[in-house]
């Protein structure tokens, strides 16, 4: 057994192993409710064994949506289709499954990225946008409006309210988007955040909204339902930001609040910074964090490869590893790594023609290229 296809507990969560399916917005939502698109593409994840797969950031109120075309989970609709998901995805394979959810804050009101991402104006079916300090996240964006403390709670209950709906879905795990820029990554960076109150200036300050959710949503939850947060562990900027020594104590009372695991992302907050795109570019973030949090700790970012996924694993840097890329390249990454990496996996009965006891016994060492 290697350690990537080892199993994991997060809390009563058994995991078959430590692959997970990031989470990938598709933008293909209507009113924030999921379509057929989304039964295919999370279905063909489902049925090839990874660990977790986990549903796109989801907006927890209509602002906090960073397109008109994200997933939502504030109303009964949304939640009934959400249920519907977990069901099919449940239906074709052993996967557990999970749901980020997110608050968009001043990267909200955009278009879809393929058509340019550019800010929607009000006139033209946009929407007003809030964050901790009235600061645009670029010139293209519209200028947030500062949440005074009335927002900041009702923002507060609707990550609450959102949890709840999550667990009535059916949904295995609950993840927080606390990283890339949006609301909450906001609270935590100096440089989005030059609040004067108790949300403002220190770290202490910054980190006091995101904990609050923290401690409010598992106050919320089944005892047994594990809780994560994905944050970003560095902004690529010289000057003062969220870095990895301010998530390293982030993630310490994230554990402390009641978060089960935090996945290591990193930027999002500044429109133009170099990021070396490169594999593995964001473990050594996900092993400092390990080191100090006490929590479980999962790394994501261009990790291609199953030996790059192992070798994480192995060497005590992450617990899990996120595949995104990956898997919208190769639905069946789970299979083939497990293939590389001489592990038998427990394949969909109706595909039972493709395992790879049927291409050895036609001689073949992998599916023939046609």
């Amino acid at each position: 057994m290697t350690h990537l296809f080892s199993p994991l507990s997060i809390r009563n969560l058994q995991l078959e192993n430590r692959i997970v399916v990031s989470p990938m917005c598709q933008y293909s939502g209507v009113h924030g409710v999921p379509q057929f698109w989304h039964s295919q593409h999370y279905g063909s994840f489902a049925a090839s064994g990874p660990g977790l797969v986990a549903i796109e950031a989801t907006g927890v109120t209509p602002e906090g949506l960073i397109t008109p075309y994200c997933l939502g989970l504030w109303t009964d609709e949304q939640e009934a289709a959400f249920k519907q998901l977990v069901a099919e995805m449940k239906s074709v394979g052993d996967s557990k499954v999970s749901i980020q959810l997110n608050h968009a804050g001043r990267k909200g009101s955009t278009e879809k990225p393929w058509v340019g991402g550019a800010s929607i104006p009000l006139e033209q079916g946009g929407w007003v946008i809030v964050a901790p300090s009235a600061i645009a996240y670029d010139d293209r964006s519209q200028v947030p409006q500062e949440l005074d403390l009335e927002g900041i709670e009702r923002i507060k209950q609707a990550f609450v309210d959102s949890a709840r709906r999550a667990e009535r879905a059916g949904f295995d795990c609950i993840e927080l988007q606390f990283a890339h820029g949006y609301l909450v990554h906001e609270f935590l960076s100096p440089i989005s955040n030059k609040r004067t109150d108790h949300y403002g200036g220190s770290l202490e300050n910054r980190m006091r909204f995101p904990l609050e959710i923290i401690s409010a949503i598992r106050a919320a939850l089944a005892e047994d339902r594990p809780l994560g947060v994905r944050i970003s562990g560095t902004e690529w900027t010289d000057e003062a930001s969220f870095d990895i020594d301010e998530a390293k104590l982030f993630s310490a009372e994230a554990k402390k609040a009641g978060v089960d695991f935090i996945c290591l992302s990193s930027g999002g907050n500044l429109a133009r910074v170099k990021i070396p795109l490169e594999p593995c570019f964001q473990v050594s973030l996900a092993a400092a964090v390990k080191e100090t949090s006490g929590a479980l700790v999962r790394a994501v970012g261009l990790i291609i490869t199953p030996e790059q996924a192992e070798e994480v694993v192995a060497e005590g840097k992450a617990d899990m590893v996120a595949i995104g890329r990956g898997f919208l390249y190769d639905p069946r990454w789970a299979w083939h790594a497990a293939k590389v990496l001489g592990v038998s996996m427990k394949y969909p009965i109706q595909f039972t023609a493709v395992q790879p006891n049927f291409w050895r016994a036609l001689k073949f060492d992998q599916p023939p290229r046609i």
